[in-house]
């Protein structure tokens, strides 16, 4: 065979891979939304049919001929051909060494781990979730010996993830984030905090509901390609540049919550949306990695979300829908509100300052799991004892506490980083942004397709045809830089806090 028909052979592969994956995150988003719960068995064993036949699909003699030869070659592909054999082959050497019953066995685990979650989270009850939690961490930690791994067995995962990043890499970010940010926290707290009594009131859940659509449609989501929905974790749900859905979580008595949680989900979205329709439905039409996914939520929750230029101009409407909860509430009390930097126990609705801290208790956690042989059923005191450290807070249930986040359920190991580096990701952007356009007075006029234009020229359109180190030297002229999140926090939060 020529280089042509192994390219022909690839687009077969890439349809046939990709209309499988559009299936199963079909099912997925059907069962974290609106499946019955009893149809858990059925659908457990439907995915671990759809697993089998997508490993069967990926991992045979023909399709490593064809990803050697087409590596061998790379000269004569351009940079989307190119792109989809790096993609696949890396895929391919995933799972490669898992032998197929596992592979299969493991996918139909995870959606009984997922409902086994929900119904602990509901019931405050982790002796529920232990045994599967058990399970999965047994079949990952066998992955990873399967797969192979330099230095720590954390690496492999951490790989998954974002693209080279490893342990020693991650403790030296982290690291340095909590030698700047607990001087921080402490300097704030020594500050009187923002009064926000008026967010204890009961916020009716249907205005909520029109205010997060309200959300989605400023930031310019486009509602005939995508829709809102409910979860018992928000997430955003990939099935193409035309078909990108979002969920969030309702509280009578939490009105940030949903409202933040709307926002971080429609920049994971308006990501997706804006892939280059070139690609079409393929292993490219997908965000880089989740450090680089995290920094479009974390940017338009954060960095916009919470700025007073933005609420200058949607204050108002939320003020019409609670008056008497708000009438009297001014736009810059709302604001501060927004950013009151105060140790707590819940990730999602942690203020920025104090997340990074929620994501090093998760490190630290997964990267102890997967070097040391620990009990499942210690894991709540050692997270509550992280919590403690790190926070100075100590949860009282599981549901507040181990298990509050559903990425474990999902076998998610490596992952959590991905939300520290996503902020940092996201100041470097905004940094570079801001040479280009004027980011408030957009703000202000609540005119935000300049910086969707800006955001998806520079890292949107590529999706994952390029590497996250090439996203960002290529929209900042310069390698990722930390510093730039440090001096972020800094200079917002001595302005807020008076420092």
């Amino acid at each position: 065979m020529n280089t042509q028909q192994y390219m022909e052979q690839l687009e077969t592969l890439d349809i046939r891979m990709s209309s499988l994956t559009y299936t199963s995150a079909l099912m997925g988003w059907d069962s974290m939304t609106l499946a019955s719960k009893k149809g858990v068995d059925a659908r457990s064993s439907v995915i671990g049919n759809m697993s089998e036949l997508f490993f069967t699909s990926l991992i045979n003699d023909e399709v490593k001929e064809m990803l050697d030869y087409l590596t061998e070659h790379k000269s004569e592909l351009d940079e989307t051909i190119a792109a989809k054999v790096r993609l696949y082959l890396k895929d391919y050497n995933e799972i490669m060494k898992i032998p197929k019953d596992e592979y299969a066995a493991y996918q139909a685990l995870i959606s009984k781990s997922n409902l086994a979650w929900e119904e602990a989270r509901e019931k405050n009850d982790f002796s529920i979730f232990a045994p599967y939690l058990d399970q999965v961490l047994k079949a990952k930690k066998k992955f990873v010996k399967y797969r192979g791994y330099e230095g720590h067995p954390y690496n492999t995962l951490l790989d998954d993830y974002e693209d080279g990043l490893t342990v020693e890499a991650a403790d030296e970010f982290f690291s340095n984030l909590k030698a700047k940010i607990v001087p921080l926290v402490k300097r704030i707290q020594a500050k009187e905090a923002p009064k926000n009594a008026f967010l204890d009131l009961t916020y009716d859940i249907s205005k909520q509901k029109e205010y997060s659509k309200y959300m989605m449609e400023v930031l310019n989501f486009r509602m005939d390609c995508g829709c809102l929905a409910e979860s018992a974790h928000p997430f955003t749900m990939n099935l193409s540049r035309e078909d990108v859905r979002i969920t969030t979580k309702f509280y009578e008595k939490d009105l940030l919550s949903s409202i933040s949680s709307t926002i971080h989900e429609t920049g994971h979205a308006l990501y997706e949306q804006n892939i280059s329709p070139d690609f079409g439905v393929s292993i490219l039409t997908s965000g880089t990695s989740m450090g680089i996914h995290e920094s479009q939520s974390r940017l338009y929750e954060n960095n916009f979300g919470r700025s007073l230029p933005f609420w200058h101009k949607h204050y108002g409407r939320l003020q019409d829908l609670y008056p008497e909860q708000l009438g009297n509430i001014s736009v810059e009390d709302f604001q501060k509100s927004l950013n009151t930097v105060k140790p707590s126990l819940i990730r999602i609705d942690a203020d920025e300052v104090t997340y990074p801290l929620h994501v090093m208790v998760r490190y630290e956690m997964e990267k102890m799991i997967m070097s040391d042989d620990v009990n499942v059923d210690e894991l709540p005191r050692l997270w509550n004892d992280k919590y403690e450290e790190y926070l100075g807070v100590r949860p009282e249930t599981d549901s507040d506490g181990i298990l509050q986040d559903v990425h474990w359920s999902e076998g998610l190991f490596g992952y959590f980083p991905s939300y520290a580096l996503g902020s940092a990701y996201a100041s470097q952007f905004e940094f570079y942004m801001r040479k280009d356009i004027d980011v408030d007075a957009l703000l202000a006029s609540g005119d935000m397709a300049p910086i969707l234009k800006w955001l998806s020229e520079k890292i949107h359109v590529y999706g994952s045809s390029k590497i996250p180190s090439e996203i960002i030297e290529g929209a900042t002229g310069e390698k990722f830089n930390p510093k730039y999140f440090v001096d972020y926090l800094e200079t917002k939060y001595s302005a807020i806090y008076d420092l």
